[in-house]
């Protein structure tokens, strides 16, 4: 698993930057995909994928330790699609 502070060294030993200033950079893309996400609309990454939200339906859950029937309230959830570049790659 890499985490932001390790994607931010590799952005700042790819472009020079400094760690700090590449981690600014990684901080400001990661708040501006939430920002677009959580507006309702879709971010199109080209060679990476897309980001995009999808309603959940109100429904029936069940609580694994006693087994009584909970109700899960609809919402919204964050869906990702390959793009073709990457999935070739792996």
């Amino acid at each position: 698993m890499t985490t932001k502070t390790e994607l931010a060294a590799r952005v700042a030993a790819a472009t020079g930057l400094t760690k700090a200033d590449s981690a600014a950079a990684v901080n400001s893309l990661i708040d501006a995909i939430a920002d677009t996400l959580i507006s309702g609309e879709k971010v199109q990454l080209a060679g990476l994928g897309i980001f995009n939200v999808k309603a959940t339906a109100a429904r029936q859950g069940r609580n694994p330790h006693t087994g009584a029937t909970v109700a899960i309230a609809a919402g919204r959830k964050v869906t990702f699609k390959m793009a073709a570049d990457l999935k070739g790659r792996m």
